[in-house]
Formats: C-alpha cells, sequence, structure tokens
C-alpha cells in the first residue's frame, strides 16, 4: 500500500471521528439549551383517576405553585379508567420532551404484579421517574357491627369464621386489594376481597355495612371515625402515623412485618432528556418545601418525599418486586 493512500485514509478517519464529535457536541448543546429553556409552553400534568378524590387534590394544590415557578400554566388533565392505565398509556406515548408528565400511586406498582405483561405500558421501562411526592399511610378501618376492637380481636375472629370478613378495595390488584392480601398471609387469616370500581363505592359500602372493613386514607376516614361511624383498628406504616398518634401500626399491634405505604410520584414518558426530568425534579422540591404546601399536607398525614430521580426509579423497583411475592403466595389473578 502506498504512502499517499495511508495518508488519505489516516485524513479520511480524522474527518469522521471530528464530524462524529461535532454532532455530539451540537446534540448535547441542543439539549442543553432545550433544558435551559424549558418550559417554553404550558405543561400537561395527566392524573388517572376522576376529579376530587385525594390524588386529585393533591396535584391540584401542588399545579398551581409550579405554574408560578416555570411562568407556564400546568394543566391538571383527569383520565379515569383502568386503574390509572388509560393515563399512563397516553402518557408512556407522549413525545418524551418532558410537556407531559403523569402521576403515578403504590397501586400502579400492585397492578404492575398482578397484571404483569397485561397492561397497556410497562411502569419500569416505559418511563423516566422524576420523584417521589408523597407518602402515607392506610388505617384499616371497620363498621361498628363488627365486634373486633383490635387487630388481635380482628385476626382471632377472622380465623374462628374464616371468610366471613370482608374487606373492599379500589379493585382487582390495587394497593387496597394487597393491603388485605399481605395481612392474610402475615396473619394466617381467611379474609374475603371484594372489589370496586373506585375507593369511594368500597367506603360507601362500608358505611352501609354491607362489608366489614376498608383500607382507607387518615383524609377520607377520619371525619367518620369522629363520627362513630367507623372504627379503626390500626395503620398499615410500621411505625404509628402522627395524624393518628394513639392508633397503633398493624405490626405494633401483633402482625410482624407488616407494612404498606400509600404514595404518590411523577413520571415523565422514557427518553425525556435528563436535563428536562432535573428542572421538572428541581420545581417538584422547590413547591413541596413550601411552607403552605408543608403544613397543607402535614393536616391530612400526609410525609412530603421529594426524592431524586434515580431514588425514585429504587423505589418503584422494589415495591413491584415486593407486591409480586405477596401476589405469588397469596394466589391473586389479576382481572
Amino acid at each position: 500500500m502506498n504512502a499517499s493512500f495511508m495518508c488519505a485514509g489516516s485524513t479520511l478517519r480524522a474527518l469522521v471521528a471530528t464530524f462524529s464529535f461535532l454532532g455530539m457536541f451540537a446534540a448535547s448543546l441542543s439539549t442543553s439549551v432545550f433544558a435551559q429553556e424549558f418550559p417554553a409552553r404550558p405543561v400537561r400534568f395527566l392524573i388517572p383517576l376522576a376529579p376530587g378524590g385525594g390524588v386529585d387534590i393533591a396535584v391540584r394544590a401542588i399545579a398551581p405553585r409550579l405554574s408560578a415557578l416555570w411562568g407556564q400554566v400546568v394543566v391538571v388533565d383527569n383520565r379515569p379508567g383502568g386503574t390509572g392505565a388509560i393515563a399512563l398509556d397516553t402518557a408512556a406515548r407522549a413525545q418524551p420532551d418532558g410537556y407531559t408528565i403523569a402521576l403515578i400511586t403504590g397501586t400502579h406498582t400492585a397492578r404492575e404484579a398482578t397484571h404483569a405483561g397485561r397492561l397497556p405500558y410497562d411502569l419500569v421501562k416505559d418511563f423516566s421517574p422524576v420523584t417521589q411526592l408523597t407518602r402515607q399511610s392506610y388505617v384499616l378501618v371497620v363498621h361498628p357491627s363488627v365486634s373486633a376492637k383490635s387487630i388481635p380481636e380482628l385476626i382471632a375472629l377472622a380465623k374462628s369464621r374464616p371468610g366471613s370478613l370482608t374487606y373492599g378495595s379500589a379493585g382487582q390488584g390495587s394497593l387496597q386489594h394487597l393491603s388485605g392480601a399481605l395481612l392474610g398471609v402475615l396473619a394466617g387469616a381467611d379474609l374475603l376481597h371484594v372489589a370496586y370500581k373506585g375507593g369511594g363505592p368500597a367506603l360507601a359500602d362500608l358505611l352501609g355495612g354491607q362489608i366489614s372493613m376498608v383500607f382507607a386514607t387518615p383524609l377520607e376516614s377520619v371525619p367518620y371515625i369522629k363520627a362513630n361511624r367507623l372504627r379503626p383498628l390500626g395503620v398499615t406504616s410500621s411505625k404509628r402515623s402522627p395524624a393518628m398518634p394513639d392508633l397503633p401500626s398493624i405490626a405494633e399491634a401483633g402482625v410482624a412485618g407488616y407494612e404498606v405505604i400509600n404514595w404518590y410520584g411523577v413520571v415523565a414518558p422514557a427518553a425525556t432528556p435528563k436535563a428536562v426530568v432535573d428542572k421538572l425534579f428541581r420545581g417538584m422540591v422547590e413547591v413541596l418545601r413550601m411552607p403552605d404546601i408543608v403544613e397543607r399536607f402535614k393536616g391530612d398525614g400526609v410525609e412530603l418525599v421529594g426524592s431524586a430521580p434515580g431514588e425514585f426509579r429504587e423505589h418503584i423497583q422494589a415495591e413491584i418486586a415486593k407486591w409480586r411475592r405477596v401476589v405469588k403466595v397469596a394466589g391473586i389473578e389479576g382481572n
């Protein structure tokens, strides 16, 4: 091979390397500039439930602060249906530019466990986690007609009458459903699950005495507890809840290892640029630290989190793994 040909080859390779570098540099610069400008138009915040519930209330408290912070309207878009599947499928298919984000809850990790491969999205592969916003325990409340006045008495009653105690939930595979399944597994009790099309109808039937108990949020249950229409037996967190300090945790009451935490978090479509995800994260955390927001959620027994995107991803994966173990042991099948 002659020297001139070798020289030309070296020059060509050098040019290719240079153009490749320039291309990567331009792409990096473009992403950086885009992130600095973001958001330059309204951001759509998809909510997987109907207006009026705890999730909707939480987002509608946060959205105006984000709008003020970013100088762009944050549009709250309720997309109920399919226990969150409609909203999350919409988010998964959206452009990965940060202008469509979605709220997820603990129920979505539960459904990932009960409906593996049958959902229109993959909670791990199809989303870029932004941050976990909140965490909150459920309260196990029973109808006054149930004779049990403590967790040990409830378990004894369930064991003496297998399948006679019923608990309602927001649907098959919901976090409320698996809360009862986990209690049954750890306590060795046979509890009968009754699925509803939402937590509201389940609570209504509990108040009417059609079912025995429900795992409810403090926000929705406290008014009925104060009116003696429901009796609280324990909270699902591993420790007592600041919102109900006189009520023992289910674990403290004798069911070792029991813990269920309901939580809300924010995700963006997969492949959303890291710089944009980071800007979304910083905005969310800044809002969560605002004194009025802290006070607002504290009154409802809600703990504000604000975890980093990587931490939130690990949390999602850990929750899915936990519920898959419960689903397997309890023999639960998704519908």
